[in-house]
Formats: C-alpha cells, structure tokens, sequence
C-alpha cells in the first residue's frame, strides 16, 4: 500500500523553508517556525503518521494470552476486550543513573517513526530488527485509526471535521494485522510506543487551530482504538498487545508539527511525561514546557551548504526534490550521500561536543527510491555501538533526565552544540 499521496499540493506550503536558514558549522541561527514549514507541509502526505492514546475497555477474554516476555513469570493479566495486556515489566529498558560530579554524559541518539505502519514495503519491520540488531531502542507513534479498519471508520470523530475522515489513508485489514505483530515484537525488544495521533490533520481546522478540548478528545479516541482493536477489527484470535497502553503511553508527536501549545495541557492531564511536537530548535540539552519534557526535531548542518535543516526524512525530501516524492533518479545518491552526511554530521558536533541528546524523525516511506531508509539504516549502523553511545527511546531520556540534579542539567543547557564540557570522568 503505497502512503503518500497529495505531495506536490502540500508541498506548495513552504517547500524549502527548512533548507533556507543561514548557519555555520558550529551551530542554528534561525527561527525554529521557519524551519517546521517543511514538515507542516508534508507530514500531511505520509500515512505512516498518525496517532494512538489511550481510554477504557470493555470486558472480554481473548482466544490466548501473548508469549511471556523474558521479565515475566508466565502470569498475564488481560484487559478490557483482550486488545491489550499486563505481562509485567518492559525487557531491555536503560537504566536511569545519576551523573557523578564531572562525569561525561552518555551519548543519547533516539531514532522516531511518525505513524508505524506496517505496509507492502515492510518498512517496520525492517527497522525494528535493524535496531535489535545494533543495540538501538527505538520510539514508533503509532497512528491510532492504523488499527481501526476502514469499514469502521466513522468511529473516529475528529474535531472540527466530519465522521470518519482522516488525511492518512486508513489501513487495509491486512496491515492491521500485520502492524498489531510488529507492535507486539517491538515492545517486547524494550521499543517505545508512543502516539501519533490519529487523522493528520494539517493547516486549516488542523491541529495548529484545536483547542485543548478538542486535542483531549482526538487523544482519547488514538487510545481508544488501540485498547478496542479486537471489539472493531472481529480479530479475535490474535494475542493481545503485550502491554497496558494506558500506561505505556507517556509521550507524543502532532501530525505536522502544530498546535503544541494547546496539545501540551491535554497531555499534562492524563499524565504524558514528554511531547516530541516542537520543530526546528536547536541541537541543545532540553527543558520542560508545561511540566512536560520538550523533545523537539532539531537543526542540523548541511555538509558544502551554509543552510540548516530539520532532522527528519521528509524535510531532506522537500529541499532536494520539491513537489514529488519521485524526483530524478540520476540524483538518488547525491541525496541519499547528502542526508546521510547531515545526520552524521549533527551528531559528531555534539558527540564531540556538548552531548545533547541527537533526535532523527522518520517516516516509514520509500520516497525517492528509498534513499532516506537507507541513510537513516547507514547512520544507525554508524553510530549506536560507538563508546559512550546510547541509542534509546524518548521515554529512556526522559527518565534518564529525571534522575538527573537540575542544577547539573541547568549546566549542561547552557552549553552551544560543539561545545564539550569540562568533563573529568568518562562516560560509564
């Protein structure tokens, strides 16, 4: 099933805005709006983004319960219609430790996927055993209505538009199944699954204009559809996801970038510990807005060019091939070199410098010739059994930076992205 679609009219928004800020190679210097317009533009055109939340379910025993996970003692604990299940603690998670005085930070490098849908190119799944592979934990935001079919599709009420319509395309029964399996997997190798959300809705009447009402309500109903997939799909001899995602469910990125402000409150509220919806800010060590961790995309350095661009896929797209998600195939490697080049090159500046968490976003696409996979596969590979470096989920760093003094992080943010730090001890 192909996800994009629409490009070349989306595109049409700011095409190169992520690839017009002026910079040297020692750090942004631009307005972080300028340089989400790229992304507010296209992330409309993958239905690999979307996202899930969480609500109540109603009482079912499912045909079997999931395999126990290595942590498990065999005892599991389902909920509501059996969509989901309790089998105990998370394999694999980093353990947060308290930075000694002059110790070097770790490394963090976190590797995101807007919408996690397993399609015809079985990008997901591709990934998720790269990562197992390289040691790399990653964060996927599953798109709620990705497990809601498309007969079912007036269930979603999306604000402010009518019943049963999305931007994304809804996903075949098929995929349903086969991304409910690669959820399951991925959680069960100490993978994050955070949400997406749900219709991408961009622009006018997007999420950039919902209240936080109207956020809360397309929050509940992304839970909703991922604690209710059996009740929908009449899938019910499938195992239950391995987890409560009630509670696993601690952060999320908006479709497009938009609306932060008014999403942040609807997160606080039903207890999210980070948003990942910020765009275009600099590679520096995050704070909090609202209680809440900012996870932002971030600007990095563009090898030969004196422009600045976001860390995701659809942003190197925009700049290189404009309106189409099939540009000329004489220049696949000239991009593919480039986007490589720019993410390795982010993050040697702060791996040599201030160690700032480095964020890559991702969509699971084969946008020209499937050249930003293979950059984002080659970096992967690059830099996750590097000394020092931890390739882990949003929810690892949060944790990691709650375990942290303040007055240490405070420190730490006050550093540019090539600066060190006047570090004494190594890296454990």
């Amino acid at each position: 099933m192909r996800t994009a679609r629409g490009v070349a009219a989306l595109l049409a928004v700011g095409v190169l805005a992520a690839f017009s800020l002026a910079a040297d190679g020692s750090g942004p210097q631009d307005r972080p709006a300028e340089a989400g317009a790229a992304e507010t533009a296209g992330a409309e055109t993958s239905a690999a983004d979307g996202p899930a939340g969480g609500a109540g379910a109603a009482a079912a025993t499912p045909s079997g319960p999931p395999a126990p996970t290595p942590a498990w003692d065999g005892r599991v604990r389902v909920l509501g219609d059996g969509s989901t299940s309790d089998t105990g603690p998370q394999p694999g998670p980093l353990k947060p430790e308290k930075l000694k005085p002059g110790e070097k930070p770790p490394q963090f490098v976190v590797f995101s996927w807007d919408g996690a849908l397993e399609g015809d190119d079985h990008l997901f799944s591709r990934f998720r055993r790269l990562g197992a592979e390289n040691n790399a934990r990653m964060t996927f935001f599953l798109s709620g209505i990705y497990t809601l079919p498309k007969a079912k599709r007036t269930l979603y009420h999306p604000p402010r538009h009518d019943p049963g319509t999305a931007s994304i395309d809804f996903a075949t029964d098929g995929h349903i199944k086969d991304t409910l399996e690669q959820l399951r997997l991925a959680w069960q190798e100490g993978n994050e699954i955070g949400t997406h959300f749900n219709g991408h809705f961009c622009n006018a009447k997007g999420g950039k204009d919902w209240t936080t009402e109207e956020w809360r309500s397309e929050l509940d109903q992304a839970v909703s559809f991922v604690t209710h997939w059996k009740t929908n799909t009449g899938l019910k001899n499938l195992p239950p996801l391995p987890f409560d995602y009630t509670k696993e469910l601690v952060g999320g990125r908006a479709p497009c970038l938009e609306g932060q402000q008014a999403l942040l409150p609807a997160e606080k509220a039903v207890g999210f510990r980070y948003d990942a919806s910020s765009p275009g800010e600099f590679q520096v060590w995050p704070g909090k807005k609202e209680g809440l961790w900012n996870f932002p995309l971030q600007l990095l350095p563009y090898p030969g060019r004196s422009t600045q661009g976001l860390s995701m896929d659809f942003n190197f797209l925009a700049g290189q091939s404009g309106n189409t998600s099939e540009g000329d195939p004489r220049k696949y490697a000239a991009w593919e070199k480039e986007t490589r080049d720019s993410y390795l090159s982010g993050f040697e500046r702060v791996y040599n410098g201030s160690r700032a968490p480095f964020f890559i976003g991702n969509h699971f696409e084969t946008w020209n010739g499937g050249i930003y996979m293979q950059a984002v596969e080659d970096v992967m590979r690059s830099v996750c059994r590097r000394d020092g470096v931890r390739c882990v989920s949003f929810r690892e760093v949060a944790d990691w930076l709650d375990a942290q003094d303040p007055k240490v992080l405070d420190k730490l943010r006050r550093l540019d992205p090539g600066q060190p730090g006047d570090w004494s001890r190594p890296t454990r």
